[in-house]
């Protein structure tokens, strides 16, 4: 058997990764890295102890943190930042640092335009390449910078917040005392600076980050130091007040619930000074009570509580029917004249008690409170409701009782506008507030009221037509009467008659004359007389039979004789009414 061994077969050098040789070339690196925008939004969610733990870092996320417009955001927010005064600063420092530099250029001109004699040597210029006690004295002077610098900064407000492994932030107030105050007013000292909003935003944090984030903790509304660092109720509500402006920038987690428990414990303090202020108001104590927690209220959110309480429990709407009732205009209405003396008596009693209130106004709140607008809105309900009733009342009974109490009152409302007096401080805007409270007053009125006065024009016009024509009747046939009063009606019927008759029998007397040789000539023995009265009277009454009868005709010397008839013209007939009667 042989003693040869094989050589145990080895799998050879072992293969690298494919990425090793980019990795030594630092062109692919294992590291992940989050886009920027991603990292900007992540810090937005971070409280501010979180925020400066990130800041360290690196130089990078240090960059990222204190970026101006992240901070600038915040100020926003509160409404603290002033985009025109920024600007306006900016300009100037911009301005500021050109006036520098050129005053530098020409001292380093002067400086190199000088010999060393002091003479200036216009030909020869020399340019200092290296100067090494200039470097020494520069360094030396950055160096001395160093400390003031970093004592600058304690001043930004976040380096005077001792941090805690809870990553709770307290306040090193406690080391270097700082009255209370001086906190109260601490947005009025925010400056909108470029550059530097991340410090101006490290005042407001230092001054109220401590209490924000104690009134979280607390468990009670007792608790918080915020009532045991202040005891007068103004500057407990001003503090408040801030704590509620400096809650709009916190955005880290947790903050609906630190903001609601400010909320419950800022609603409690506003109940407690609405308690005194209603007790002062009920008690007459205007220039003790009522104006002392009007202030309060005023500094803690506005004062739109108290203003309501004051309004809801004036005399004014709580008392208004001792002013007046509408009913009066009615019962003591005359026969188809409505009385308006109540309502002027009631606008004017109104208005005496709206001069007196606004005397209180002015002595309970500031300045800076709208309460008389509010105020006068409430004085046109009470107008409102008086005049909505006696026109709903009006109206079923008489519509001329309706026109006349919608137009006297309107313009007895006119008057009263003008008898109200303003603040010192609204005059400017309180009367146009007026007319548009009497325009609002009557607006539901209008489009009645401009309906039945065209249909009570249109009937009291066809009336008064109807009246004339009546009467201009009458006044013809009185005219007519008095012409025939002196006229006898029975004669001048019988003359009437007798003219009628001679009218209508003229034609059967009137007969046409036949010449005698005719064969329809004819003779009658006697001719008739004129017509009297309508009757034929014959000539001899012996031979009136006779006459009527037509005559033979009787030949001579062989013709035929016919009697002759007069031959006297016929009167002409008359034409008119007096003719006949004559």
């Amino acid at each position: 058997m042989s003693a040869f061994k094989r050589a145990p077969v080895s799998a050879g050098p072992r293969r690298q990764d494919v990425l090793a040789p980019l990795r030594v070339a630092e062109i692919v690196s294992s590291k992940p890295v989050l886009p920027a925008e991603i990292i900007s939004t992540i810090l937005d969610y971070l409280p501010v102890p979180d925020l400066l733990h990130f800041a360290r870092t690196s130089k990078r996320m240090r960059e990222m943190v204190y970026d101006d417009t992240r901070w600038v955001q915040r100020l926003q927010v509160m409404g603290c930042w002033n985009e025109a005064e920024a600007r306006k600063r900016f300009e100037e420092a911009r301005h500021k640092r050109w006036k520098a530099q050129q005053a530098r250029h020409a001292e380093a001109a002067k400086r190199v335009g000088i010999g060393v004699d002091g003479v200036q040597e216009p030909t020869r210029t020399s340019v200092t390449l290296f100067d090494a006690d200039w470097e020494e004295e520069a360094e030396r002077a950055s160096t001395d910078a160093q400390p003031k610098q970093r004592q600058a900064s304690i001043a930004d407000g976040f380096d005077a917040i001792a941090l805690s492994s809870s990553g709770q932030m307290s306040s090193t107030a406690d080391q270097r005392p700082r009255a209370p105050e001086s906190l109260l007013s601490i947005f009025g000292s925010v400056r909108s600076t470029r550059g530097h909003a991340r410090q101006e935003y490290g005042k407001i944090y230092g001054a109220l980050a401590p209490f924000y984030f104690d009134i979280a903790r607390s468990e009670n509304h007792t608790d918080p130091i915020v009532f045991r660092s202040y005891r007068d109720p103004e500057h407990q509500a001003r503090m408040l007040a801030q704590l509620k402006t400096f809650a709009k920038s916190d955005m880290s987690q947790g903050w609906q619930l630190r903001e609601g428990k400010l909320d419950a414990l800022t609603e409690v303090f506003e109940n407690a000074v609405l308690r005194e202020f209603e007790n002062g108001l009920q008690a007459g104590d205007v220039e003790g009570r009522m104006r002392k927690y009007a202030y309060v209220l005023v500094s803690l959110n506005g004062g739109q509580a108290g203003i309501d309480l004051f309004i809801r429990q004036n005399s004014i709407f709580l008392e208004k029917e001792r002013l007046g009732s509408p009913m009066e205009c009615i019962d003591e209405a005359s026969v188809g004249n409505i009385s308006l003396e109540p309502s002027h008596a009631f606008l004017g009693r109104l208005s005496a008690a709206f001069n007196e209130q606004v005397v209180v106004i002015e002595r309970v709140f500031p300045p800076t409170a709208n309460v008389l607008l509010p105020f006068l809105e409430g004085t046109g309900d009470v107008i409102s409701d008086y005049i909505t009733l006696l026109f709903d009342e009006a109206h079923p009974k008489s519509i001329e009782w309706y026109l006349k109490a919608v137009s006297g009152i309107y313009e007895q409302s006119l008057r009263f506008a003008k008898s109200l007096r303003p603040t010192s401080t609204s005059e400017t805007e309180f009367y146009e507030a007026v007319d548009r409270m009497i325009a609002k007053i009557f607006e539901p009125h209008i489009d009645l009221y401009l309906g039945e006065e065209l249909d009570f024009l249109k009937h009291r016009s066809d009336a008064e037509v109807t009246e004339w024509k009546r009467k201009l009747t009458e006044q013809d046939a009185s005219m007519e009467s008095l012409f025939m009063s002196n006229v006898n009606r029975q004669a001048d019927k019988r003359d009437f008659l007798t003219s009628f008759k001679r009218v209508v029998m003229m034609p059967v007397n009137v007969l046409p004359t036949f010449p005698i040789s005719s064969p329809f000539g004819f003779s009658k023995p006697a001719t008739a007389k004129a017509l009297v009265n309508g009757d034929m009277y014959p000539s001899h009454p012996a031979s009136a039979e006779s006459s009527t009868r037509s005559s033979t005709p009787v030949p001579a010397n062989g013709l035929i004789h016919t009697p002759s008839r007069s031959t006297t013209p016929l009167p002409e007939a008359p034409t008119t009414e007096l003719a006949a009667k004559a």
